[in-house]
């Protein structure tokens, strides 16, 4: 039996981490794991809560900060429409009348397309390359685990129009096929547990056949609840193949039960040894 290659770069693993024999089907997340189309978002969308937040005695621009990123960063992985229910309940809670929460994550939604406009013209003139834009890895990554048969689906808490747009953009579709999920405006619709359930249900397997790999509690939290196997990619979305994790995303996701965490895909050899056994 070969020996598994050693990683060069960082990586923590989980004690309760088995590598597992029998994976079949692969989920990833899409913001953040494989796409950096909409890196920055929470630079847009924290400004917009903090404009519409009413103050309270006691608020300092630091601390009312701190709240909404707590709050948006601990839903990150769900659909965008739970953050806007979230801020909404912050605005009644100061005694605010809070707009709708689909108000707020249009407008939120409205702002974030004029930050991220010219990356979508940059992709669509080629002025702007794909892996520029893509996880540092993430394509030979995607070519490996195509090669070994397994079925990949995407599913995003950014809406699924977009998902699909930005999958296509960076020539990432034809890995997945018609298994790219993404939000809705009707959100009880849709979750990336429905879409899990669908999977294991639909191919008739254990949720020890599953893999996923995300850089939001939520695909790892919902992926460990039927005894898949998680791999939290703690992405530097601002400094693409820097090599780094990003702390708060380590410490988050590995907190919820990831049983391995990386920066990127750097080390890809080492990774596919220790999840794919000989």
């Amino acid at each position: 039996m070969l020996k598994p290659k050693t990683f060069e770069g960082l990586v923590d693993f989980s004690n309760a981490f088995q590598p597992r024999r029998g994976i079949g089907h692969v989920l990833f997340d899409f913001d953040g794991t494989l796409s950096l189309v909409r890196q920055g978002w929470p630079e847009i969308m924290i400004p917009m809560l903090v404009e519409m937040l009413p103050r309270v005695p006691g608020d300092t621009d630091e601390n009312v900060h701190r709240m909404l990123y707590d709050d948006i960063m601990s839903l990150n992985g769900k659909q965008t429409i739970y953050q806007m229910i979230q801020f909404a309940q912050r605005v009644k809670e100061r005694g605010g009348t809070p707009k709708e929460p689909l108000w707020y994550k249009h407008e939120y939604l409205r702002r974030l397309e004029e930050r991220i406009h010219t990356r979508i013209k940059g992709l669509e003139e080629g002025t702007i390359g794909r892996d520029d834009l893509t996880v540092f890895g993430s394509r030979p990554l995607l070519d490996e685990l195509k090669s070994r048969g397994l079925q990949l689906y995407l599913a995003s808490g950014t809406d699924e129009p977009f998902v699909k747009r930005e999958a296509e953009l960076l020539g990432l579709t034809h890995y997945f096929g018609d298994r790219i999920y993404g939000a809705k405006d009707d959100f009880k619709s849709f979750s990336k547990k429905m879409i899990i359930e669908r999977i294991l249900s639909e191919n008739q397997i254990s949720g020890a056949q599953l893999l996923a790999f995300g850089d939001g509690y939520v695909e790892i939290e919902n992926t460990k609840s039927v005894g898949g196997l998680a791999v939290a990619v703690a992405s530097d979305e601002a400094n693409n193949g820097s090599g780094q994790m990003d702390a708060w995303k380590r410490q988050r996701l590995l907190g919820v039960g990831a049983d391995i965490c990386i920066p990127d895909y750097r080390d890809l050899q080492p990774l596919l040894d220790h999840l794919f056994p000989a």
